[in-house]
């Protein structure tokens, strides 16, 4: 006895065309009987679900199924357009879209545009490396060697895979076209596949003496180096491209393109952020007290900076126009220098004696922030 078609097809009675044709799309490649050789099981399963798809894609053989059952489908067969009869496509009715056909075998026989892309111009393949710069390379830019290994025609043969002296031969399989029809009769009809020859694997050209340098594959991996300028401004993590410095491509197709991922190395005295550099600097508890003029570094060089008297610890200085330049724009940040007051250790007894000296002489007029914690400590103890 039949299936029931919706539970050969694996839907509901209430699904939409879309859902049918998806569910068939996905039975058609699985059983395919060019993809299970000699398997009958398979076959019949393929025949099953197509002899399904044939009805319920059609809306009046589906609404007869859905009246009358397999005999009321069947009716709506007859005459020339039936199954086995002259009319339809290759046997069919009409019901099955051919063109659904040709986009799910195109991909495993070489349908459509495969077959002129196997044997067409193809890119070659991009190549991606890293390559580690130092901190003032990446804020100046610098121009450098990167090393890295890519595919090229071989030199002996100048890619065409043949020993020197001879050439490639057109494949008398496939006539060159790198493709072998076959024509398969079953029930329903006349399938014609297409697939790739198995004589010149495709390639429609076979060669019999292969190159010795490459075995007759045309191609050796080989290492280089290419010179790359790296802008100035550039920052982690940015990638830098050049067209054409990948693989060499195939049958005239164009090179594939290198991309560069730069690593800046981080430095021992400046941060980045964005287009600004940060500098912790150290001073002394006289220097912030009295105020100095001290050496600041920066990656222009170094300059003078005033620290006025009574600096904070934490306070930030600004330079301006002395951080990294932006990458397009050139236009330069700044550095952000933060002063670090260093408290003094290991003091002499004399060194203490001044100390404590030069304390008993102040109060709460050079300390403000002290005395306004205090003042806001006497409020919170009296509250309790």
């Amino acid at each position: 006895m039949k299936r029931d078609y919706y539970e050969v097809l694996g839907v509901s009675k209430t699904a939409s065309a879309d859902e049918i044709k998806k569910s068939y799309r996905k039975l058609a490649k699985q059983y395919h009987p060019d993809l299970n050789p000699d398997d009958k099981q398979a076959e019949e399963k393929f025949k099953e679900a197509s002899e399904a798809y044939e009805v319920l894609s059609d809306s009046q053989k589906r609404s007869n199924y859905d009246q009358f059952g397999h005999e009321g489908a069947n009716a709506g067969f007859g005459g020339a357009g039936g199954f086995g009869g002259a009319g339809g496509f290759g046997g069919f009715g009409g019901g099955v879209d051919f063109e659904d056909l040709g986009d799910i075998f195109g991909n495993f026989f070489g349908g459509g545009t495969n077959r002129s892309r196997r044997n067409g111009p193809q890119k070659g393949r991009d190549i991606e490396v890293d390559d580690v710069i130092s901190f003032e390379q990446a804020a100046f830019g610098v121009e450098k060697e990167v090393n890295f290994s890519r595919v090229e025609n071989c030199p002996d043969c100048h890619g065409s895979g043949a020993k020197a002296g001879t050439s490639p031969e057109t494949c008398s399989m496939c006539g060159g076209s790198g493709q072998v029809k076959s024509v398969q009769r079953t029930p329903f009809g006349q399938f014609a596949t297409t697939r790739p020859c198995t004589a010149c694997s495709g390639s429609g050209k076979v060669i019999k003496e292969p190159c010795h340098k490459c075995d007759g594959k045309g191609k050796v991996r080989k290492k280089t180096k290419v010179s790359v300028k790296i802008p100035s401004g550039i920052d982690e993590g940015q990638t830098i491209s050049m067209s054409g410095e990948g693989d060499t491509g195939l049958s005239g197709g164009r090179n594939g393109d290198l991309y560069i991922n730069i690593h800046v190395r981080p430095h021992p005295i400046f941060e980045r952020r964005g287009q600004d550099v940060l500098c912790n600097v150290p001073i002394t508890f006289v220097q912030a007290a009295l105020g100095a003029e001290i050496d600041v570094p920066t990656l222009h060089g170094k300059v003078k900076m005033t620290i006025p008297e009574g600096t904070q610890p934490g306070t930030d200085f600004r330079l301006r126009g002395k951080g990294i330049p932006h990458v397009h724009t050139k236009t330069p940040g700044d550095e952000y220098v933060k002063v670090i007051v260093e408290v003094p250790k290991n003091l002499s007894a004399e060194q203490k004696e001044v100390l404590q000296k030069f304390a008993s002489t102040t109060n709460d007029v050079q300390y403000n922030k002290k005395k306004k914690f205090s003042e806001k400590l006497k409020g919170f103890f009296e509250g309790d």
